[in-house]
């Protein structure tokens, strides 16, 4: 079993807070032994149901462009063993070549995220703010694209707690975008918990605010949450020299509940986990759809930190 890559909820990244931090533009995509089972599923889902996974204004495909002339030019670089540019396009070692036609004819961001396990989304300055102006979403963490899609920040926001119109937060996140610098691109960290280990894990806001009133449990038991997964969710944002728009990216690392057992440092994590999920509110709990659950997690996380390391 390998072990979790980020741990968000060792108390370095708190819920519900903005928490950037600085990004080293060598470390910005990740590569991992899951890189052959999510490209397969994401080439998979753009193929098979193209309306809900990419959206795109028609004015941005400049825009588009300069972020998958951005990717081809960062991951030849960064990963020559995986990468290789040809006469007929880009080689992707174990995978079809991204072709030359291909980059011509497809949209150029699903033509990136054919590169890359991250989701792309492009933020573009407006009249009302920052909007959702295209995107790749193959792998949602509990939302919709199609129902984000062309609205601003704030907008988006609405279901977050502290995070819709007129919070502070919303504020801050709306001067961090305007004051965004094309040298100094940022990232933070996100994690929920899911019963299944689905990459495609949409969300309406119909469904949300069911979930929100039913309070339904994804795990019935200890033995449940010991079969359960911790979805962790890597963004970045990055300023675009050419469009000035900004290329926000999502990486999915989906790990075993199970992994904090076996981590070197799993009883300190499962401890600081715990108390993550008992300082929540219930308006927190609820959007995280971890409200009938949280007891019973805490217990399971105890249970972790008081086992001996196997």
């Amino acid at each position: 079993m390998t072990l979790p890559a980020h741990t968000p909820y060792d108390g370095s990244s708190k819920p519900f807070t903005i928490g950037l931090k600085p990004l080293d533009p060598a470390t910005w995509i990740e590569i991992d032994g899951t890189f052959d089972v999510q490209m397969r599923e994401k080439r998979r889902l753009l193929a098979s149901i193209p309306e809900e996974v990419f959206v795109e204004e028609p004015d941005t495909r400049a825009a588009q462009r300069e972020v998958l002339d951005m990717i081809r030019t960062h991951v030849a670089a960064t990963f020559p063993d995986r990468y290789q540019p040809g006469c007929k396009g880009l080689a992707i070692a174990g995978h079809p070549a991204l072709t030359t036609a291909q980059m011509e004819t497809l949209p150029p961001l699903q033509a990136a995220a054919h590169l890359v396990q991250e989701d792309l989304i492009l933020m573009r300055r407006g009249e009302d703010g920052w909007r959702l102006a295209a995107g790749v979403l193959c792998f949602p963490s509990s939302w919709s694209l199609r129902e984000k899609f062309g609205k601003p920040l704030q907008q988006i926001h609405v279901p977050v707690p502290g995070f819709g119109p007129g919070t502070r937060i919303a504020d801050l996140i709306h001067r961090m975008f305007d004051n965004l610098k094309v040298e100094q691109p940022v990232e933070r960290m996100n994690w929920s918990l899911q019963a299944v280990p689905d990459l495609y894990y949409p969300l309406s806001n119909d469904q949300r605010d069911e979930r929100a009133t039913t309070r339904p449990a994804k795990f019935a038991d200890l033995a449940a949450v010991a079969r359960g997964f911790i979805r962790v969710e890597r963004q970045t944002l990055r300023k675009l020299p050419a469009s000035g728009d900004i290329l926000f990216t999502i990486r999915i690392f989906l790990d075993p509940f199970e992994a904090l057992r076996r981590h070197p440092d799993g009883a300190e994590l499962s401890r600081a986990f715990a108390s993550q999920l008992a300082a929540m509110d219930d308006k927190q709990l609820d959007y995280k759809g971890l409200t009938a659950d949280r007891d019973r997690l805490i217990e399971a996380l105890h249970g972790f930190a008081a086992e001996p390391l196997a």
